[in-house]
This record gives structure tokens, sequence and C-alpha cells, in this order.
């Protein structure tokens, strides 16, 4: 189906474009949601008469989503998650999560805002790309941890995870000196041998 874009859509064109997409892209996300119209001779009329104010609305809200990224971008959230010993979150956090843990702090976002390649499913500090607006991207810093604390040793850089296989390390490699140097049942033993 051909369709005249009414906004910019990411791969595929800019305002006043005519491209060709699949019917189903065109009837469930495009032509519902207002960002095109068929491209026949009636709505090409309509699209030339109306071209500067569509362009007008367009870069109004380009301006006001800029603005209110300003405020966004580089923010930093916090999300206390269950985890296993090497990190591995028990599920995942999607796109409503981010969405949820912004708006809980004052930010005004919907979560098909929220742009994930894939499921977080890390302990650790994860940037997350927010789109506003088809032409206004920024960024956020999703902190997964397991805890206040570690959320705050994450935040100052420490890998929490690493840090904690090295104490474990330190630990054992303490019980282990302990013993060769006749630490636990040592004194024992001396009694049985006379």
């Amino acid at each position: 189906m051909k369709v005249i874009l009414l906004e910019r859509v990411e791969r595929l064109g800019a305002i006043g474009d005519v491209v060709s997409v699949k019917d189903g892209f065109a009837r469930n996300f495009l032509l519902p949601r207002s960002k095109a119209l068929r491209a026949n001779s009636a709505n090409l009329k309509v699209f030339e008469t109306q071209r500067s104010e569509i362009e007008a609305r367009n870069t109004r809200a380009a301006q006001a989503a800029a603005k209110a990224g300003e405020k966004l971008d580089g923010t930093s959230y916090i999300m206390i998650r269950q985890a296993g010993e090497t990190g591995q979150l028990y599920g995942s956090v999607s796109g409503r999560d981010v969405a949820d843990a912004v708006n809980a702090e004052g930010g005004k976002i919907d979560r098909a805002m929220v742009v994930l390649d894939k499921p977080i499913k890390t302990l650790g500090v994860h940037p997350v790309k927010v789109r506003l607006h088809a032409e206004v991207t920024v960024t956020v810093n999703i902190n997964i941890a397991r805890s206040a604390d570690e959320a705050e040793r994450q935040a100052k850089g420490e890998n929490v995870i690493a840090s904690q296989f090295e104490e474990d390390r330190a630990s054992d490699a303490q019980a282990a000196a302990d013993i060769l140097e006749g630490g636990a049942g040592s004194h024992e033993m001396s009694a049985r041998d006379d």
C-alpha cells in the first residue's frame, strides 16, 4: 500500500514522502496513529494544501519534546530486583518497567517511547534510549541492583559482581591458609598420636 507520511518515521521517510509499505503496517500502525494518509489523488491534494500546517505542528511537537528531553537526558533511575550470584536477574527489565521507573520519579513517558533492543537481564548500570519524538531521542541510565547499598556502589562505578567474587575468593584463601597453619582439628590429631 502506498501512503503519504504526515511525520518522520524511522527507516521509512520524512514528512510528505510517498512510500510503499505492507498493508498490515499501514492499517494497524500508520493510519490509526495519524502518521500517514493513503496515497490517492484526493489525499495528495489535501496534503499539499495543509503541508505548511502539518510541518509547523510537527516542529512544535519536536520543540516540546526537546524541552522535555533536556530534563530527562542523562538522568539515573534505580530499580531493585532479585538476582542470582552471577548477576543474572530472576526475570528481566522491559520497556514498561523503565517507563514506570521514570514516571515514578516525575518524568512523563510512555512505554512505547522506550527503545530496548532486548530486555535487560543482568545487574548493573544500563543506558536506555527514550524516543520522545521521531526527531528527539534521549538516554537515561537504569541502575539495576539487589539492594540500595549495591545500587550506590554501582553508581560509583564498582562492579559488584566482580568484587563479590573477589571477596569470596579472598575468604576461601584465608580459610585454606588457616587449615594449613594448623587451624581446626590439628590439636586433636596431635593428642591421638601420643
